[in-house]
């Protein structure tokens, strides 16, 4: 991630029909398929694709923890953003905040703990300094958001 890039990762997308229940409303287990999406995004464009982890060192990150606050619906053909941002960086462990943002506000709230792990073994391991440095330069600056009012 260069020294100018943001320090919250924003990944666009539209509605599909697959997507949506007979209603037209966005199935909930379809946000969490969003925020993995957003976050193998997230990693690309930081210049630190999960791939290459898994190539270069034999690790991954895998979803210890998911919470999720449905706030309002997306529908069929809604063009959504969703948010990421690192809240904290362990040893081996990771905690963000994603959020799903509709043309009308927020419409869910993930705090996602990713824990680093040997492929095959599925151990504990420490994150390598590359992806560190990456997902703590996705925290946003506390100082930024209070003089906006955030």
């Amino acid at each position: 991630m260069t020294a100018n890039a943001p320090s919250i990762h924003r990944y666009s997308f539209r509605v599909y029909y697959e997507d949506t229940d007979a209603g037209g409303v966005v199935y909930h287990a379809n946000y969490l398929r969003y925020a993995e999406r957003a976050r193998t995004e997230a990693l690309r464009d930081a210049g630190i694709p999960h791939a290459d982890m898994v190539e270069r060192f034999g690790l991954m990150f895998m979803v210890h923890r998911a919470e999720i606050d449905y706030v309002r619906p997306a529908m069929l053909d809604d063009l959504l953003v969703v948010e990421t941002e690192t809240m904290d960086v362990g040893g081996a462990t990771i905690v963000l905040r994603q959020t799903v943002l509709g043309s009308n506000g927020v419409c869910a709230a993930l705090r996602i703990k990713l824990a680093c792990v040997r492929i095959g073994g599925n151990r504990p391991a420490r994150i390598p300094p590359q992806w560190r440095e990456a997902m703590a330069a996705m925290t946003r600056d506390i100082r930024t958001d209070t003089q906006r009012g955030d």
